[in-house]
């Protein structure tokens, strides 16, 4: 079936109503659209998204009733969310870009407390955490594959207390159920995410493509041809959809990955093609930090956006050169 868009200026009946908080980055505004379609299960759906800066302009077109909020701010959120009495759905896919243990667990305690007591035909919760629930910074760190009933690792991450919350919410509101999501390195659209790979190393070709220069890693040996897996944003969504409607899969926890494998030497030729660049892969050079190769070029991407005509982003916001910095860093598995 051809999906469309369900919302044409036409009343509808929702079956389901849902709080997207993070609705914004790769995996809110994936699960934002995946919604909106009309033949998605358990639809058709409402959607609220929550965020903290205001609603961008690509986000208008989804028709998510928006709502700007700090949720690190417990005042603010119990204003802003304890109105919505509608909510069957809570997806948590937000984080505040640190690994803070108490505000981390501060931002979805007051989502919670706020729409709980006031939502009562609220049937699920989702959270989305990740795949460092496997790894440490030492080497006490479980060996792969991963399994999600591996035991906890002796750390202290905001991921346990954020589970904990889930836990204890369900068993005190007996009917709502829960899943517990945890994606490898997220792959999809977002010009506005604190994690996304793909945006960031597009930004990237692009500026060498605009200053005709060839397209250099600038990553280790290690992370250049160990394999990798990842998941695309759109398969996260319907993940997300399938364990929140589908009645043989509440209350589990569920590692997501597109069930195949890739290199970076490989995903590099692909880049590069795309944007017609010479390609230099891994040379045995001392390393090279993306963030300092791109540090001055603010000017650049702005005139790469008004010559192509492009919706407004600024380089700080579209490019998250840390993150691409830890991949292109990261130990084989």
């Amino acid at each position: 079936m051809q999906r469309m868009i369900h919302q044409n200026g036409v009343a509808l009946d929702y079956e389901s109503i849902a709080l997207i908080i993070g609705v914004t980055g790769v995996s809110g505004s994936g699960l934002a659209e995946t919604l909106s379609f009309a033949d998605t299960p358990g639809g058709p759906w409402k959607v609220y998204g929550v965020a903290r800066r205001p609603c961008p302009e690509w986000l208008v077109k989804l028709h998510v009733n928006y709502i700007q909020c700090d949720v690190t701010k417990t005042d603010e959120t119990n204003s802003k969310l304890s109105p919505l009495s509608d909510i069957t759905h809570i997806f948590y896919v937000s984080w505040n870009g640190s690994e803070d243990v108490e505000l981390n667990t501060l931002m979805f305690k007051n989502i919670l407390d706020s729409v709980i007591p006031n939502s009562p035909n609220l049937k699920h919760v989702a959270l989305q955490t990740g795949i460092k629930h496997y790894l440490s910074s030492t080497s006490q760190q479980h060996d792969s594959p991963f399994y999600e009933n591996l035991p906890r690792l002796k750390q202290e991450i905001f991921y346990h207390h954020l589970e904990d919350l889930v836990f204890e919410t369900a068993a005190r509101k007996n009917i709502l159920t829960w899943s517990i999501h945890r994606p490898a390195m997220i792959f999809g659209f977002s010009p506005c995410s604190l994690m996304n790979a793909v945006s960031t190393l597009c930004v990237y070709a692009a500026i060498c493509k605009h200053e005709n220069r060839p397209l250099v890693y600038t990553g280790s040996e290690t992370s250049w041809t160990c394999l990798r897996h990842a998941v695309d944003s759109d398969l996260l969504a319907e993940h997300f959809v399938w364990a929140a409607t589908n009645p043989k899969a509440i209350n589990q926890i569920f590692n997501v990955n597109n069930g195949d494998v890739f290199k970076w030497k490989h995903l590099w030729k692909v880049l590069a093609q795309q944007f017609d660049l010479e390609v230099v892969g891994y040379e045995g050079k001392e390393l090279v930090l993306l963030a300092d190769l791109m540090k001055d070029k603010d000017s650049v991407w702005d005139e790469i956006v008004m010559r192509n005509n492009l919706v407004s982003t600024k380089l700080r916001d579209i490019a998250a050169f840390w993150f691409v910095i830890m991949c292109f860093r990261a130990r084989r598995l």
